[in-house]
């Protein structure tokens, strides 16, 4: 109670911060869902409008699913009923963040209920708090303004669904997070998986899972398709994967090709040392694609690919075997986590959903903690070396380590996803003991 207490402290101290500039986003699609949701992606045109949210001097349109702008619109409404004028201030920002708070909380909850199957009460009960206190999860959340927590909660639901074998709650749970968020995509294989292993009759249990997203989708998109605006939310979502960048200040593979590339270039202007040493800012990839490099979109989304092809496989076997259930959700976060490094247009935020699946991981597999403990600090330093505590404050030195300190982040990323390779070979390959009827004797 008094972990719960402390957690709960630091996020209601934390809800006025005013976060990265994603928050200023957020109240924007606030304030124009909160009006008139339907038409924040644009209506109607051939080609499809981009629709435009205007919110004073701030122009910005709509690239997340549309359960994001429903949520928003709850938050904009109760908002302007309290401030007509829908001025800025910190207690919209206040109002977004209580959102993630509670989604937050029932993370948690939905962690330790899933941590039990595999893993018993009372371990399950210290990965809760581990993830409570997690600073990765602070930063993202509480600090910062990232809406990942709104994403995870539905995404557990679906695997606690999942692995009790409740295939209809399972595939409604998982539409309400990829409707948040598209990358809860990735938790669809686990989903998946977790139910083959768990349902008595696997091809029904998969039918009634799809009718529950099919339902949830169609309850989502059907307003906007009675406005004449499907093609326009196709359009604004499908703009996520058109990003132009090789690495949004995620520290990855792509963050170490776009210091090496710069670097290379500005040596003839600034010299070896400068060159070398200075701080890293983006890089486009049509700019890449300008010095005479391919386009690597198709080469990263297939080391990807196969990345996550390769765990599930692995993964798959080794429940089959009888090796506990847990290594399937330690597919995901390695899948995750592999898309993250791996993956072009990623941000800073996204390897925040690897956490919560390798806290369920590591109260079922203990060899899962040191991976926890090290992508867990590899995303708050991610989080924190770019964007401090949010807008308004000064941000951390990046030279402490010479070299820009997000590189160096970077290079000890790769070497941490490899070493996540290794552990869940390892984990695959172990002896079957896991028995449903006491789960705390996995393999």
């Amino acid at each position: 109670m008094a972990a719960f207490l402390a957690g709960l402290v630091i996020r209601v101290a934390t809800l006025t911060l005013p976060g990265t500039e994603d928050v200023l986003v957020w109240k924007t699609w606030s304030y124009g869902a909160s009006s008139d949701v339907t038409s924040i992606y644009g209506v109607g045109g051939s080609p499809p409008r981009r629709g435009v949210i205007t919110w004073g001097t701030r122009n910005t349109t709509v690239d997340y699913p549309p359960g994001t702008p429903y949520l928003l619109a709850i938050v904009g409404r109760a908002y302007r009923a309290a401030d007509p004028s829908f001025a800025d201030s910190a207690l919209l920002t206040g109002s977004i963040k209580l959102l993630t708070l509670l989604f937050d909380a029932c993370t948690c909850v939905l962690l330790w209920a899933l941590a039990s199957r595999f893993a018993g009460p009372r371990v399950a009960a210290a990965a809760a708090v581990g993830y409570w206190l997690n600073p990765a999860t602070l930063m993202d959340g509480a600090v910062l303004g990232y809406l990942d927590p709104w994403m995870t909660a539905p995404a557990l639901a679906a695997l606690v669904a999942a692995d009790t074998g409740l295939a209809l709650p399972c595939g409604a749970a998982l539409a309400a997070a990829v409707l948040i968020k598209a990358q809860a995509v990735l938790v669809a294989p686990v989903a998946a998986l977790l139910l083959w292993h768990a349902a008595a009759r696997r091809w029904r249990s998969f039918l009634l899972a799809s009718t529950g997203f099919a339902v949830i989708a169609c309850l989502a998109l059907v307003p906007f398709a009675l406005r004449g605006a499907l093609p326009n939310v196709a359009q604004g979502v499908t703009a996520l994967v058109r990003h132009d960048m090789l690495s949004g200040t995620a520290a990855n593979l792509w963050w170490l090709i776009t210091w090496m590339l710069r670097a290379a270039y500005a040596v003839k202007d600034l010299g070896r040392w400068a060159a070398w040493t200075m701080t890293v800012r983006i890089l486009g990839i049509s700019r890449v694609v300008a010095l005479g490099y391919p386009n690597p979109r198709l080469l990263a989304g297939s080391i990807v690919a196969v990345a996550g092809a390769w765990a599930f496989f692995r993964a798959h076997a080794a429940a089959a075997r009888g090796v506990t259930p847990a290594v399937i959700v330690a597919a995901g976060a390695f899948a995750v986590h592999a898309y993250f490094v791996l993956g072009v247009q990623v941000h800073e935020n996204h390897l925040f959903l690897a956490v919560p699946l390798l806290a369920v991981s590591a109260a079922a597999l203990p060899q899962y903690r040191a991976t926890l403990a090290a992508i867990s600090a590899i995303s708050a330093l991610n989080l924190f070396l770019f964007y401090g505590i949010g807008r308004g404050f000064p941000l951390p030195p990046r030279h402490f380590t010479v070299v820009d300190a997000t590189v160096v982040l970077s290079a000890l990323n790769v070497i941490a996803l490899w070493h996540h390779a290794g552990t869940l070979s390892a984990t695959c390959e172990s002896s079957g003991r896991y028995d449903r009827a006491s789960p705390g004797g996995s393999g």
